[in-house]
C-alpha cells in the first residue's frame, strides 16, 4: 500500500512535455465548436406525422426542424396530452452549460500552461463530475416531463419515462432520442484529456526537477 501510494504522489509530481502541452490546447478547439452543434435529438413520429417531428438542443437553446415550427407543433401536443410546455425558460441547464464550457476551456488552458499533471488530475475529476452531473440531470428533466402530467388534459395518459436514449414506443408515437455532432465533439475532448490522464498513471511521470524540465526541449 505504502508503495501504491509512493507511486501515485511521484505521478503527481510530475510534469508534461511540451507536446503533451500542445494536445491539451488543440483539445479544446472540439470543445469550443460543439457550441455550434446540437448536442441531442429527440424526435417523434406517428401516422399523422409521417415525416416527423424533432428538436435540436444545443448548448444554449432548443431548435426545432421545420424552420422551428416543429417545437411549437410537439408543444400542441404535449398540451393535448398534459405534458410541460418545451421551451429555454423550462431547461435551466442551457443557462449553465455554456459557463462549464468555458471554465473548462480555461481550466485546460491552464493546465497546458503549467504544466502539473496534479492540475491534468483535477481537470479529469472536473469533467466527469460535469458529465455526470448533466446527464443526471437531463435524465431527471425527461423523468419530470414524463410524469408531471396535467391530469385534465383531453387525452389521459399513465406516467411514463421517455426514453433517454435509443427508441420508444409511447401510445401510438415512436420517438427517438439520441447524441448529435456536438455530444461526440465534447466526447472527443473528454476522452483526450482523461486518456492522457490514464497515460501518466500506466506509463508514469517524470518527476519535476527544475523550472525547465517541462521546456521546449522535451519536445
Amino acid at each position: 500500500m505504502k508503495r501504491i501510494l509512493r507511486d501515485f504522489q511521484t505521478v503527481l509530481g510530475g510534469s508534461l512535455r511540451a507536446r503533451q502541452r500542445w494536445l491539451l490546447v488543440a483539445l479544446i478547439i472540439p470543445l469550443g465548436f460543439s457550441f455550434f452543434f446540437p448536442l441531442w435529438r429527440i424526435a417523434m413520429r406517428a401516422p399523422q406525422y409521417p415525416r416527423g417531428l424533432h428538436m435540436d438542443i444545443y448548448a444554449y437553446k432548443l431548435d426545432g426542424g421545420n424552420n422551428g415550427h416543429d417545437v411549437a407543433e410537439l408543444n400542441a401536443l404535449n398540451h393535448y396530452i398534459g405534458m410541460h410546455k418545451l421551451e429555454r425558460s423550462t431547461v435551466p441547464e442551457l443557462g449553465w452549460i455554456p459557463f462549464a464550457f468555458g471554465a473548462l476551456a480555461l481550466l485546460t488552458l491552464r493546465v497546458a500552461v503549467l504544466g502539473r499533471v496534479r492540475d491534468l488530475v483535477d481537470l479529469s475529476v472536473m469533467i466527469s463530475y460535469m458529465t455526470l452531473f448533466f446527464f443526471a440531470r437531463f435524465v431527471l428533466m425527461l423523468y419530470r416531463y414524463g410524469h408531471d402530467l396535467d391530469p385534465t388534459a383531453a387525452l389521459k395518459l399513465k406516467p411514463f419515462m421517455p426514453v433517454v436514449i435509443g427508441t420508444k414506443q409511447i401510445a401510438n408515437f415512436t420517438t427517438q432520442s439520441y447524441p448529435l455532432a456536438g455530444t461526440f465533439l465534447v466526447g472527443l475532448y473528454a476522452a483526450g484529456v482523461i486518456f492522457l490522464t490514464g497515460w501518466f498513471f500506466l506509463r508514469g511521470a517524470r518527476p519535476v526537477s527544475g523550472a525547465g524540465e517541462a521546456g521546449a526541449g522535451d519536445c
